[in-house]
C-alpha cells in the first residue's frame, strides 16, 4: 500500500517539475504578470490626474476679525447694543500656479483676512501675502517666499464634454481629518455654462460655470477641478445644499473656469487690481427671463449717450440675439460675456430689430466710477458725480446725486450709508455733484442736526444725522 500510494507522489512531483524543471518558474511568471495587470488595472485616469495635481494643492488658513453682538437677558434694554471684536479661523483650499509661490483661491476664502497662514501637503506651514482679490469673479491671489514650489499643470475648460471624469481635491474640515493631504473626490461633468442667480449670500456674479457631481464640501473652496489627464480646468466655488448654507454636498457643485481664473490672475500680478469692460448699454434684467422665447434674445433697455455701444449704432430698444459666438437668452449670459472682458476687447453682437438683423462691432472701455473724480467725505466716504455713464453702469434710478464708491466700516455704523447709495439731497439741497457733498457737510457745525435723502436699490431713503 505504501508503494502505491508514493507512486502517484513521485510521478506527481515529476511532472510538475519535468526535465528541465521549468514549470513552476512559468506558474510564478504567470501569477507575476497577474498581479501586474491587476495593479495596472487599479491605477484609472482618477488616480493618475489626482497624482499629478496633488502636490501642488495646499490648505488657506485664514485669521479675521468679526464684530460679534453680545446677547443677555438684560439686552432689550440696553442702548446701543453690546459689539466685541472677535478673531475667528476659516478655512479654504488653494493651487500652487507659479514655482515662486503664487497661489489661486477664492477671493471669498480670504475676504477681511488680517492673517493668512499656507499649509503644503507635506504640512509645511508659510506666511501668505494677499497679493490682491476680485470678489466680482470670486477670485483672489496669494504669494508665499518659497521657490521651486510643484505647479498644477493647467489645462483649458472649453473643450469638456458632458459626463467625463473629473477630480475635485480640497482641504475639507481643515485639521479635522488629522493630517495635510488633500482629500480626492471624483465625479463627472454634469453641465457646462451654468448661471447662478445671485442672492443675498453670494456677492460674486457665478457665470458661465462648470457643474460637477463631485463632492466638494466646506474647506474646498478654492481648490483645482481637474479633468481625467490631470490638469486644472476650473476653480471649486459653490455648492447647493439641502438645508441651505455651505453644510455639505449634494451632488450639485461648481468651480470656475480656469481661463477666467488666469486672467484675474494676471491682472492682479501686472496692476494689483482688476479692470471691468464697459460696454455702456443695460439689456433687461430678472423680470423678462423668458422674452427670449419670443423676442430671440434679451432687450436693451438703456444706452449711455456717447458711449461704446451708442457710437456702433446700438439703440435703447434693440435685442440682442448672440454676443462674440454665444446665444443670448436673458440677462444672465449676457452678464456672462461681460466677465470675461478686458477693456479695450472687441465685443461683435448680432442686432435684431423687428424682423431685420445686423451685425455691429465696438470696443470696449473702462469703467465711468473708475475713471471718475473721487471726493472723500467725513474721512471715511469716497463718492463720485452720477453722469449718465455711471447711471447705465450702476443701473441707477436717479440721473443726479452722488454715488458712494467706497465707505469704512465706522462710518458704515455712523450713517447708516452703504456702498452703491446714491446720495440725493442733504436738507432741502438737491445734490449734484460729488463736491457739493462734501462742501455741504463741512458746512455743519457741532451738534447740527441734517437730514441726508439716498436711492438704494431703486428706492428713496433718508437717514438723520446729528454732528457730535
Amino acid at each position: 500500500m505504501r508503494r502505491l500510494l508514493a507512486f502517484p507522489l513521485v510521478c506527481w512531483l515529476a511532472a510538475c517539475r519535468g526535465p528541465d524543471d521549468s514549470i513552476v518558474p512559468a506558474a510564478r511568471a504567470q501569477r507575476t504578470a497577474q498581479n501586474e495587470a491587476l495593479a495596472t488595472s487599479r491605477r484609472t485616469a482618477v488616480v493618475d490626474a489626482a497624482t499629478r495635481v496633488s502636490p501642488a494643492v495646499v490648505s488657506v488658513t485664514v485669521t479675521s476679525r468679526r464684530r460679534i453682538t453680545e446677547q443677555g437677558p438684560w439686552d432689550f434694554f440696553l442702548l446701543p447694543p453690546r459689539q466685541t471684536d472677535q478673531l475667528v479661523q476659516s478655512s479654504g483650499t488653494g493651487f500652487i500656479v507659479r514655482a515662486d509661490g503664487v497661489i489661486i483661491t477664492n477671493q471669498h476664502v480670504v475676504a477681511d483676512a488680517e492673517s493668512i497662514t499656507i499649509t503644503l501637503p507635506d504640512g509645511t506651514d508659510l506666511p501668505g501675502r494677499l497679493v490682491g482679490e476680485d470678489p466680482t469673479t470670486d477670485i483672489a491671489v496669494v504669494k508665499i517666499d518659497r521657490e521651486g514650489l510643484p505647479v498644477a499643470p493647467l489645462g483649458r475648460s472649453t473643450d469638456l464634454m458632458i459626463g467625463e471624469w473629473v477630480v475635485a481635491l480640497g482641504n475639507p474640515y481643515a485639521f479635522l481629518l488629522g493630517n495635510t493631504e488633500p482629500t480626492v473626490t471624483a465625479g463627472v461633468v454634469s453641465a457646462t455654462h451654468r448661471n447662478i442667480l445671485p442672492n443675498g449670500e453670494q456677492p460674486g456674479l457665478y457665470l458661465d460655470m462648470i457643474q460637477t457631481d463631485a463632492a466638494i464640501n466646506p474647506g474646498n473652496s478654492g481648490g483645482p477641478l481637474a479633468n481625467g489627464l490631470g490638469e486644472v480646468v476650473a476653480v471649486n466655488s459653490s455648492i447647493f445644499t439641502g438645508g441651505g448654507g455651505n453644510t455639505g454636498s449634494i451632488g450639485l457643485g461648481f468651480a470656475i473656469p480656469i481661463e477666467r481664473a488666469l486672467r484675474v490672475q494676471e491682472e492682479i500680478l501686472r496692476t494689483g487690481t482688476v479692470r471691468r469692460a464697459w460696454t455702456s448699454l443695460e439689456v433687461a434684467g430678472p423680470e423678462s427671463m423668458q422674452d427670449w422665447k419670443t423676442q430671440g434674445g434679451v432687450t436693451v433697455t438703456r444706452v449711455a449717450p456717447d458711449g461704446p455701444a451708442a457710437r456702433a449704432g446700438i439703440g435703447q430698444g434693440a435685442v440682442l440675439v448672440e454676443a462674440n459666438g454665444r446665444r443670448l437668452r436673458n440677462y444672465l449670459d449676457w452678464e456672462a460675456v461681460k466677465l470675461d472682458l478686458h477693456v479695450g476687447d472687441a465685443i461683435k453682437v448680432r442686432v435684431k430689430r423687428g424682423s431685420a438683423e445686423d451685425t455691429r462691432t465696438f470696443v470696449t472701455g473702462d469703467l465711468p466710477t473708475s475713471t471718475a473724480t473721487k471726493v472723500t467725505v467725513l474721512r471715511g466716504l469716497d463718492v463720485v458725480s452720477v453722469t449718465p455713464g455711471i447711471q447705465t453702469e450702476r443701473s441707477l434710478r436717479s440721473n443726479k446725486g452722488a454715488l458712494i464708491l467706497k465707505v469704512t466700516d465706522e462710518v458704515v455704523r455712523a450713517t447708516g450709508l452703504k456702498e452703491g447709495d446714491v446720495i440725493l439731497a442733504i436738507n432741502r439741497t438737491l445734490i449734484t455733484s460729488a463736491k457739493q457733498v462734501a462742501d455741504v457737510i463741512e458746512s455743519f457745525g457741532p451738534r447740527v442736526a441734517f437730514r441726508i435723502y439716498f436711492e438704494r436699490g431703486g428706492q428713496m431713503i433718508f437717514t438723520d444725522l446729528v454732528f457730535r
